[in-house]
């Protein structure tokens, strides 16, 4: 019998909503209809979405790829010799030579739409374990201290060195401790945390393992958005073939140490994915912000020492610690070290995936990777961040990527999610749906986030109403000055960089004139 060819069609979500399940089915159907043994191969997507369903053949060549393919494509594919990569107007040759995808620096997707996501022998194969196996030769504050020294920020939004977390829980008395993973992923236009969770789950069940063992920590807990189902049975799945291969649970990888893992379901709220109100949800209660101090890395879940660290943080340790602080360091610029996973949303011609090292600018990211807007029309603003992200004119699409650049034009990295907008955008209807979007999102705690936002929607009907223009400009930024250094947490805190961006760069848009409609 032939040694069966291995076919690749994506089962990532982003792949799923434009039917590569029923590609995948009528692959299968055309094998078995023409006698052609197959090996098919659910991997993640590589993150080039405009391409999706990106179907692949492995090749003595290497990967072969074709798309965007539909299910009536896969007959002609056939007929074409797909078994043999053979030629056809959707080929696009290596997959990994595609424009797109062979100018990136893929650090933490190294894996993405490689693998068999949830194959341990797979991840091996491709370097997996190799970090968790250093770790385990090391003494936890040396591994610490690899974190620190390789720059790695969070990146999840604020930032935050991830060694200084880490060392503070490292050193807090106790002998309970917690890892969390917030994968609660709610801004606009982000990705991110859900391709990696779906192409390469035990990235991050290693990263946690790492933490785990850095911090003297031995569960974990990893807070997923309720509305990710892929992302889920990606997580469990992996999550149980790591507890049977020795890579979780009471000895691990022949160690002695012990780090479990689970997984829990958020409760649908944004105002969840800040880490004090989602260790309130973690614990059953009614997220809502807590005040600090206490830190939640002296006193997080239920009162121990607890990292909390987005999903992309965390599963750029393995790499770290598999390669060296220094290999990562060298990546980026200034203090911005290693690389960030860019997703290009909203108006874009070539949406999707990019993770390069910090430094390329805007106008690269756009043109370059992205190919401009999707309409034809000028890119007029892009947001950066999610729905608390400034907006930026195209004066500024030169800026850097990189966390002080962007801070020194009054803007945010966040997430690395942006949602790009043509010429035709109406930026106050932008502003006030950033001042809906809080109001409706609120915990409710503070008063300058719930009353202000509320406040906020109303001076911005009656400014593009056309009634008192001036005096609503002054309103508006006394409020959002409120809210800016009044709010209990970033939620309300935030929210005035969308509104005085839009206001500061954009104040044609603010003249009165007929209804608008927001693009949400």
């Amino acid at each position: 019998m032939s040694t069966p060819v291995t076919i690749y069609v994506p089962g990532d979500a982003a792949a799923v909503s434009v039917g590569a399940d029923a590609v995948a089915a009528a692959v299968v159907r055309e094998a078995e209809a023409r006698g052609q043994a197959i090996r098919l191969v659910r991997n993640g997507s590589r993150g080039a979405l405009w391409l999706e369903p990106l179907v692949e053949v492995a090749t003595d060549a290497g990967r072969i790829a074709y798309g965007p393919v539909t299910p009536e494509d896969v007959a002609g594919l056939f007929d074409a010799g797909l078994p043999q990569a053979g030629a056809h107007a959707l080929r696009h040759g290596r997959a990994e030579d595609i424009p797109y995808l062979a100018r990136q620096d893929r650090l933490t997707f190294a894996r993405v739409g490689v693998i068999d996501p949830v194959d341990p022998d797979d991840y091996r194969a491709h370097g997996g374990f190799a970090g968790l196996e250093k770790a385990l030769a090391m003494a936890p504050a040396d591994i610490v201290g690899e974190v620190t020294a390789s720059g790695l920020r969070g990146r999840g939004g604020a930032a935050f060195p991830a060694g200084i977390k880490w060392k503070t829980v490292h050193d807090a008395p106790g002998a309970v401790k917690y890892i969390v993973c917030n994968a609660d992923e709610g801004d606009s236009g982000t990705f991110s945390d859900r391709m990696l969770m779906e192409g390469d789950p035990l990235c991050l069940v290693e990263g946690m393992a790492i933490a785990g063992i850095a911090t003297g920590a031995t569960q974990g807990y990893i807070y997923l958005r309720s509305e990710y189902p892929h992302a889920r049975r990606a997580l469990e799945t992996a999550i149980a073939r790591a507890y049977a291969t020795g890579a979780l649970g009471a000895d691990l990888l022949g160690s002695g140490r012990r780090f479990d893992l689970e997984v829990r379901l958020g409760a649908g709220a944004y105002i969840c994915g800040e880490e004090t109100s989602l260790l309130d949800s973690l614990e059953g209660k009614r997220g809502q912000v807590r005040p600090k101090p206490p830190l939640p890395a002296l006193k997080g879940l239920f009162g121990r020492p607890t990292v909390i660290n987005n999903v992309i943080t965390l599963a750029s340790v393995p790499w770290i610690l598999a390669h060296g602080a220094q290999a990562y360091a060298d990546f980026g610029m200034g203090r911005s070290k290693g690389s960030l996973p860019l997703q290009l949303a909203g108006n874009i011609r070539r949406g999707g995936l990019v993770e390069r090292a910090f430094g390329l600018t805007l106008r690269e990211l756009l043109y370059d990777y992205g190919g401009g807007s999707a309409s034809g029309r000028p890119i007029r603003a892009v947001q950066v961040g999610g729905p608390l992200g400034a907006y930026m004119p195209e004066s500024l699409f030169d800026t850097p990527i990189d966390y002080e650049a962007f801070a020194g034009v009054g803007a945010m990295l966040g997430h690395g999610g942006i949602v790009v907008f043509d010429d035709t955008v109406d930026m106050a209807a932008q502003a006030r749906y950033a001042m809906e979007f809080c109001a409706v999102e609120s915990c409710g705690k503070c008063t300058p986030c719930r009353i202000g936002s509320t406040r906020g929607v109303e001076v911005m009907d009656r400014w593009i109403a056309g009634i008192e223009p001036a005096q609503q400009e002054a309103v508006m930024r006394d409020l959002c000055d409120t809210m800016l250094h009044g709010s209990l947490c970033a939620l309300g805190g935030l929210t005035p960089y969308p509104v005085l961006s839009a206001l500061d760069h954009f104040p044609e848009d603010f003249a009165p004139a007929a209804p608008r409609t927001a693009v949400a």
